[in-house]
């Protein structure tokens, strides 16, 4: 998932042939951002970028919630320009009160992404029980981190610390 910031209005542009449900996430994403990494920048510096996530495989049609947390790592890896590894996978949905939540597939997911040279891969702590049914063979060359916050998330992908939410300050 790739995302930019482009001068405009503090729009939410999104590309691929995403569903509604990953539309979704994407604004869940943004709103967490927003809310949580506001010492990296703030409600103006927002409404002066358009921001742009960009799903590739255009012609694929893309739905569902397990690119939540994804979404939000590639927003928050373009606001404190800390790069993701490539070697990392993840997969999740997320709340709007930052919790991450149990996805389905999580047995194809993580023999695709180990075929793919993942070596790390961040799941939500409730799928736990879903890596007993990965072979043994793909397993042993993978490091599991399993979560159940975006804050957790966050540490594990980028080595972040998020600062408190907005309040009732506005």
């Amino acid at each position: 998932i790739e995302s930019a910031f482009i001068p405009g209005r503090g729009n939410l542009l999104l590309t691929g042939q995403l569903g509604d449900v990953m539309k979704e996430s994407a604004r869940i994403s943004l709103s967490l951002i927003k809310s949580r990494l506001h010492t990296y920048m703030t409600p103006a510096d927002f409404a002066k970028l358009d921001l742009h996530i960009h799903v590739p495989a255009g012609a694929t049609p893309k739905d569902g919630p397990s690119a939540g947390v994804t979404m939000l790592t590639t927003i928050a890896s373009l606001v404190t320009n800390k790069p993701v590894d490539s070697k990392l996978a993840m997969t999740g949905e997320i709340s709007l009160r930052g919790a991450v939540l149990p996805v389905g597939g999580i047995k194809e997911k993580v023999i695709a992404a180990q075929r793919s040279g993942i070596k790390k891969i961040i799941l939500p702590s409730d799928n736990k029980r879903d890596i007993e049914d990965v072979p043994s063979e793909v397993k042993s060359q993978l490091t599991f981190v399993f979560v159940k916050t975006i804050e957790e998330v966050l540490t594990q992908a980028l080595g972040i610390d998020l600062p408190e939410p907005y309040t009732n300050e506005f």
